[in-house]
């Protein structure tokens, strides 16, 4: 691999926060704007490493480990799963770019990130100057079936709520409640984590390099990260609905530009319509383009990804 070594030049800390803790590994210009970058399930920060490299001379990365994940606390479930709530999730970022002094960040997620990234939008909408969401379409409606297209490819089978359902089966798997998810996860949870990665529109883990492999293994393979990982699916078919339902009867919007990427070999962009969607939630312009990806574009498209990325927030600059 050419280019720096494994996140030289990158200070990882953990750092307390007026709700909690949280993990974050920082680096690039610290003169330049200050960037956020959200990792998805079932990954940690680490799998922007390729991306960062490319970006690291143009912006100050902010690569946090969301709660639950990666090197962050994994707190037990509360009753209404709220303390895994994207609002609260969004909160912890919040708090963690006041901490590092940044009033205002450019922000970018993917999977579970970008719906962070989303809710952090809608709440805080004075901080957060561009969004870019990675391969995800608006959480409601997903669950609600609203396609955002009269018609859907159905990809040889006729009923999209099949496809939905057998392709994001995870979705509903992950939120049956505590603990037979997590015993029948961590009944091999290398195998599991395994056939995560090399899903979802990805041809196996070549995309995926080794030290983030490792990485991932170990954040991910244990009961108590198997058990956040369920929180976070269980609050986003139960709370975070209802506050997603509550923003759209308030007329809350994202209010910043935004760029929306998906994968032409994933869910995303074979039954939704996504720029159609994310455009019905923005008040202002929203672009976005396919990849030739599956689910995990980042990892699979680092160069690509990251230009997508350096000619939208660079435009700011």
């Amino acid at each position: 691999m050419s280019g720096p070594a494994w996140f030289e030049g990158f200070e990882q800390s953990n750092y307390v926060l007026p709700g909690g803790e949280l993990c974050a590994r920082t680096g690039g210009a610290r003169d330049k704007p200050p960037l956020v970058l959200l990792h998805g399930f079932p990954q940690s920060h680490v799998m922007w490493h390729r991306v960062a490299q490319q970006l690291r001379e143009h912006f100050f990365l902010v690569l946090p480990d969301l709660r639950g994940y990666g090197d962050s606390p994994k707190l037990q479930g509360a009753a209404d799963h709220a303390n895994y709530s994207k609002r609260v999730m969004a909160e912890d970022i919040a708090q963690l770019m006041t901490v590092l002094g940044h009033p205002q960040f450019h922000l970018c997620g993917h999977d579970r990130g970008a719906r962070v990234a989303h809710r952090l939008a809608v709440d805080h909408p004075n901080r957060v100057q561009r969004l870019a969401l990675i391969d995800i379409a608006p959480t409601l409606d997903m669950y609600d079936g609203h396609w955002g297209r009269e018609s859907v490819p159905a990809a040889g089978e006729s009923n999209p709520y099949f496809m939905f359902s057998r392709y994001y089966y995870h979705w509903f798997f992950l939120i049956q409640p505590a603990p037979l998810p997590e015993l029948m996860i961590g009944g091999d949870a290398r195998r599991y984590l395994h056939t995560c990665l090399g899903g979802w529109g990805a041809a196996g883990m070549q995309h995926i390099e080794p030290q983030a492999l490792a990485e991932y293994e170990r954040c991910f393979c244990r009961a108590e990260a198997i058990h956040a990982a369920c929180e976070d699916y269980r609050a986003s078919a139960g709370i975070d609905l209802a506050h997603d339902r509550d923003s759209r009867s308030r007329g809350h919007k994202i209010c910043c530009d935004t760029l929306v990427l998906w994968g032409t070999n994933g869910l995303i962009g074979k039954l939704f319509d996504p720029l159609a969607l994310w455009q019905a939630q923005c008040a202002r312009a929203v672009t976005g383009q396919a990849m030739p990806a599956g689910h995990f574009i980042p990892e699979e498209l680092p160069g690509e990804t990251a230009q997508a990325l350096l000619a939208f927030f660079g435009a700011t600059r």
